[in-house]
């Protein structure tokens, strides 16, 4: 791929997406278009890039390449902490508030690891404490692993993490020992709505407010003004005393945002 085609698909993808792609990502990227070569029928890159930014086809092809670049690292129960956090902590907190219809988003769920196990807890919670009632958003930029997350089948090694008493109420196994996969329960399936949402866009119409949003693992893909643009959208859509969870190696330092910090990257909206 040519430096100016390079130039060009980078700038589009930060405009649209809000994630950099400096030079030294140039040959990932390359290998990640390779096979929507495949899917129009084109011999090279400069092909494609040609192809893309002619006619009208960027309508259509743009949300391919989206979902070409975007990262989908994830985990069930991955930085447990938080977790944990949640139970002992956040919960009782939001109940002391009153909150009985509690609302949670994952606002990039990729294949759907998060907000299911965002489901296990907050199922499991309710169950012995008798509420609050619970409601999930997932969403993601990424079409295909929204797909993937609606189905709720991943490969069985996959839910390892899961704590044993967990897995055995929320997991199902196929009858067919061959098959090693497990699918979430309907109870969790039903609770989880699954949708796109970009957080390049102005406002996020995600509905009433949130009292837990997990945003982990995104912010380190953009620059810093993007990074204040998302975490202040972000705080429009928390609810007061509700919380905000960033992964373990991000950071609201410097954006002077009004969020207090309750643990390491947990975040809380005053009243």
């Amino acid at each position: 791929m040519s430096k100016r085609h390079f130039a060009q698909i980078a700038a589009y993808i930060y405009e649209v997406s809000g994630i950099k792609m400096p030079e030294t990502k140039k040959t990932m990227l390359e290998g990640r278009l390779r096979r929507r070569l495949r899917a129009v029928g084109i011999d090279t890159l400069d092909g494609y890039c040609d192809y893309l930014f002619t006619g009208d086809h960027l309508a259509a092809e743009g949300l391919h390449l989206i979902n070409a670049v975007t990262t989908n690292k994830t985990d069930f129960f991955r930085e447990p902490a938080h977790f944990d956090y949640l139970v002992a902590h956040a919960l009782p907190a939001l109940e002391a508030r009153g909150v009985r219809a509690l609302r949670a988003w994952s606002a990039a769920c990729s294949t759907g690891p998060e907000p299911y196990t965002m489901a296990m807890v907050l199922d499991d919670h309710a169950e012995r404490m008798g509420g609050p009632d619970y409601g999930i958003l997932a969403t993601d930029l990424d079409t295909e692993v929204l797909a993937a997350a609606r189905n709720g089948i991943y490969a069985a090694e996959l839910v390892d993490p899961v704590p044993p008493a967990l897995r055995r109420k929320y997991v199902m196994t196929s009858n067919d020992p061959r098959r090693r996969e497990v699918r979430m329960v309907p109870r969790l399936r039903s609770a989880i709505g699954f949708g796109r949402l970009n957080l390049m866009d102005d406002r996020y119409p995600v509905g009433d407010a949130m009292h837990l949003i997990f945003c982990r693992n995104v912010l380190i893909y953009f620059d810093k003004p993007t990074q204040k643009k998302v975490v202040s959208q972000l705080y429009d859509c928390l609810a007061p005393g509700g919380y905000l969870f960033l992964g373990h190696s991000e950071s609201i330092t410097g954006l002077g945002l009004p969020l207090e910090q309750v643990a390491n990257t947990v975040f809380r909206r005053g009243a």
